[in-house]
Formats: C-alpha cells, sequence, structure tokens
C-alpha cells in the first residue's frame, strides 16, 4: 500500500538525530503512536511517516488522518528501531518541518520561565512539562541551553513541547530590557517558604552545574532558595523548577 523505506530516506531520518543536520535540512524526528497522532492535530508541517506493516493495519483511524501531501513509507521493525533514539520504538515514526522561530510574547500576567544553559536534554523536556502543568506558555532559553528538538529532549516532554513556546534569545540583553521583577533561583536567596513572589515575573533557572551565570545575576530584582532539610547533595534543575513553580502558582491563587 505504502512505498517501502529506501537507504537513502533512512540515512537522512539517521541524521537528524544531531543538531547540525536538523538545522540544515530544517526537520526533526519524533517516534511512537502518541507522537505521531499529536504532531497530526498540530501546526507543525509534517514531512514523512515511517510505519510498520502492522502499525498500519492497526491504526486505520490514525491512517485515516494521513494528508495527501504526506509521504508515507513502510519499514521492518528492525529497521525502524534503528532509525531513532528510542529503544523500544517498534511502529511508527514522523519527520516534521522546523517552524519559523518568533519573538517572545510574554503573558500579560503570571510566570515565564527563563533558562540559563540547561544543558540534560531530560532535564529540558521536564522542565516543558512542568510548564505545561503550571499553565506557562513561555519558556525564554539561552542560546547555549540544549536544542529542543534533540530527540531525548522530545521524548522527555511527553508532547508538552506543542503547548509551550521555547525561545533562543540572547537571554542577557533580553532581560536588561524587560520591565519586570526577575526571580533568580539561588543558593543563597530567600527561602521559598518565606518568598513573596510577585503577580508577574520571569522566574531565571541556571545551569545544572555552575548556576545563573554572574552577568544575568546582575539583573535579577530577587533570588530564592529551596531550603535543603536532609543530605542530598542537590536538586535537579528541573525538580526545583517544579518547586518553584508550585510556590509562585499557589501565591497566586
Amino acid at each position: 500500500m505504502y512505498s517501502t523505506l529506501s537507504k537513502s530516506k533512512a540515512t537522512f531520518i539517521r541524521q537528524l538525530a544531531l543538531k547540525k543536520h536538523r538545522l540544515a535540512q530544517a526537520a526533526f524526528v519524533l517516534e511512537g503512536k502518541k507522537g505521531v497522532e499529536a504532531l497530526l492535530s498540530s501546526d507543525y508541517a509534517i514531512k514523512c511517516i515511517v510505519g510498520t506493516p502492522s502499525f498500519f493495519l492497526k491504526n486505520q483511524n490514525i491512517v485515516a488522518n494521513f494528508p495527501n501531501s504526506i509521504e508515507v513509507f513502510e519499514a521492518s521493525k528492525e529497521l525502524l528501531s534503528g532509525l531513532g533514539s528510542l529503544v523500544h520504538n517498534h511502529e511508527v515514526l514522523v519527520v516534521a518541518a522546523l517552524p519559523k522561530r518568533s519573538e517572545p510574547d510574554l503573558p500579560l500576567m503570571g510566570i515565564t520561565l527563563a533558562l540559563d544553559g540547561i544543558q540534560d536534554p531530560g532535564n529540558l523536556g521536564t522542565i516543558i512539562r512542568i510548564a505545561d502543568w503550571y499553565g506557562i506558555r513561555t519558556i525564554l532559553c539561552a542560546q547555549t541551553t540544549v536544542d529542543l528538538y534533540n530527540p531525548k529532549v522530545l521524548q522527555a516532554s511527553m508532547g508538552s513541547f506543542l503547548k509551550v513556546n521555547l525561545h533562543y534569545i540572547h537571554l542577557l540583553a533580553y532581560l536588561q530590557n524587560v520591565n519586570l521583577p526577575i526571580v533568580g533561583a539561588m543558593l543563597e536567596g530567600k527561602p521559598v517558604r518565606d518568598f513573596v513572589f510577585p503577580e508577574h515575573g520571569i522566574l531565571v533557572i541556571g545551569n545544572e552545574s555552575h548556576g545563573i551565570q554572574p552577568a544575568i545575576q546582575a539583573v535579577l530584582t530577587a533570588a530564592v532558595s529551596i531550603p535543603r532539610y536532609g543530605t542530598a547533595n542537590s536538586l535537579n534543575a528541573a525538580m526545583a523548577t517544579a518547586v518553584l513553580c508550585d510556590h509562585w502558582k499557589a501565591a497566586l491563587c
């Protein structure tokens, strides 16, 4: 029913695991049935879908929604699992076009997240899920932050990347020109239980190893910390983001 995946197309898909190829081809890969369903109902332009014959047979409801403009290829389970990064993806993947970058549009009220060099893909993906959970729609990312379309970021976001807008910008320059409270997560900050959160502002989360860079610390209007009651050395960036977002949201209710 569908075309057999060629070696050249398979090579093209494998290369998209690397950022330089994603940028060169203006495309990325999302793996799994849920990913295909989510992208079909989104504004992303889909280039092609690769699935096993059994996937297409068992999911006629999804197949029926494939636009005619999308290339659809069949591949064996073994070939499909070697195209992406998920160990247990034996069904389907989708290649979609990278969207055009847009300028940040900060909300009139509530929280905007700013990430100063988050490097771990799992952390970024989880932070995106946390933002979605708490109704945060905008994340500002320093250029040193891991790429949104890294396969591990997409996997960890569990589809929330479709609902949260990430903007890769010159973070310091942007924050210097924002007339808003800028709250930094720092060990030296005021304990979160005693901190008075503003109704509208930006929460800055620093790099996993080095925290918030000194230049950005200089533009903070306040700093908040999460007190340690046990013996753990640290919280990872995603955990800290969740705790702080929860306290900030609770303060707004």
